[in-house]
């Protein structure tokens, strides 16, 4: 049955990409400009089924225009079987059109993802649960939300402290700051975690888990998505709080992103291929380094 769904999700490929192809300009939220990173988003989208592989068109036909190398991806890449065949079905089949272009992906792991995952060459990860990579101006912080143990928050530390690029931006799967009515924020992990984004000058934080789109108002100076809608959707799920700027939680969503010097833009597409929130961040003034007794 899922072989037989995956073939007649591919058969829809060409069909979606054509029309939502059509549907909208990238200059209706990202610019565009020559030689800026291009990257897209998803979260929690390794489903195998149907609307996984109608985003995924949306997202070829949107490179086409736009013509991002990168996907960052949020975690719970592959949901239930995580065999040889799941991978085909529930990554390399839906996303074949983006491979064959030569887009990469960059994997964070989430909590349906097994560990064994990070050895999955298409993944981009090299074996290891946490990681960065750098492209243009920009450094990512790559990290493993599932388990935050000392040495990951000590390597996480270092990478931090010695990073000198124009934009940091981190991502993993479980969100610091969400309006998600079945998981929400995850207090814990904010209270590790985000000193170490404020003193450092981490930019922009990407998450997915709450199967949603949702836009943080700035938390300290930094920008926060929740974004796990790629695949998996909880209909109703957003409840607005303070904390929301935006959101949405009706479809099916990934992100486009485009770092052009100090602006990072942004614009969320649905599986119909429609913008849902776009706009612009402003790179922050990076921290003043703390002082020491004799300065004082």
């Amino acid at each position: 049955m899922r072989r037989l769904l995956a073939a007649l999700a591919l058969a829809l490929v060409a069909a979606v990409s054509a029309a939502s192809g059509a549907a909208q300009s990238p200059a209706s939220g990202v610019p565009n400009r020559k030689d800026s990173l291009k990257f897209a988003a998803i979260g929690d989208n390794g489903t195998g089924d149907k609307p996984q592989y109608e985003l995924a068109a949306v997202m070829s036909a949107w490179q086409r225009q736009f013509p991002f190398d990168t996907v960052i991806m949020l975690g719970d890449n592959i949901y239930g079987g995580q065999g040889p065949r799941d991978f085909v079905d529930k990554f390399e089949n839906p996303y074949k059109p983006l491979l064959a272009a030569g887009v990469k992906f960059y994997a964070a792991l989430g909590n349906h993802d097994s560990q064994t995952n990070r050895f999955y060459k298409p993944w981009n990860m090299n074996g290891e649960r946490y990681y960065t990579f750098s492209k243009k101006n920009v450094k990512f912080f790559v990290l493993d939300s599932d388990y935050m143990d000392p040495k990951q928050l000590q390597w996480i530390d270092n990478q931090l402290k010695s990073a000198h690029d124009d934009w940091k931006i981190a991502y993993f799967h479980h969100p610091l700051y969400s309006s998600g009515g079945r998981h929400g924020s995850e207090v814990d992990l904010r209270v590790t975690l985000e000193p170490l984004f404020v003193k450092y000058g981490v930019n922009v934080v990407y998450s997915g888990h709450d199967h949603i789109y949702e836009r943080i108002k700035p938390q300290k100076g930094i920008y926060y998505f929740v974004s796990g809608s790629g695949g998996q959707l909880r209909g109703g799920d957003l409840k607005k709080s303070p904390l929301t700027a935006a959101g949405y939680d009706s479809d099916q969503t990934f992100m486009l992103n485009e770092v052009a010097g100090d602006e990072l833009f942004f614009q969320v597409i649905t599986r119909t291929g429609k913008t849902v929130d776009a706009g612009v961040i402003a790179r922050q003034p990076k921290p003043k380094p703390a002082e020491t007794p004799s300065q004082r």
